[in-house]
């Protein structure tokens, strides 16, 4: 196995990762704004599901911070890609702030010409890692 082919398996595994984050934030955002739409729909008291409601708020708050920490391990990742020469693998399947805009929509400069799009605001130091 290669560097490479290591390399694309752990980004693989990474986007899968992010994309599970951003799901259960989205999941757990929802519940957040249904309770207290349930509790008024069921003429209940304000003081009833606060618990609930504050679990659920806890649990916005902790899926944060995990994509925080997944958005780091992210650059950490790309940082080591771009030491190895894998250079590829820094790019990823989805734009990133900092990444140039397609022109025409044909994802480079014109017919033929399909300039390598590397996400440049990570550190390129070797020690970044």
């Amino acid at each position: 196995m290669t560097r490479l082919d290591v390399g694309e398996a752990l980004a693989a595994r990474l986007y899968a990762a992010e994309t599970a984050i951003d799901q259960a934030l989205v999941s757990a955002a929802s519940l957040a704004a249904a309770l207290p739409a349930a509790r008024v729909d069921a003429w209940l008291s304000a003081t009833a599901g606060q618990r609930a409601f504050t679990g659920t708020a806890a649990t916005i708050s902790a899926l944060a911070d995990a994509r925080a920490h997944i958005v780091q391990t992210h650059h950490t990742l790309a940082a080591l890609a771009r030491t190895l020469g894998l250079d590829d693998l820094a790019v990823g399947p989805l734009d990133k702030p900092g990444d140039r805009e397609p022109i025409g929509g044909g994802g480079g400069d014109g017919p033929g010409v399909h300039p390598q799009l590397v996400n440049k605001i990570l550190p390129n130091a070797p020690n970044a890692c």
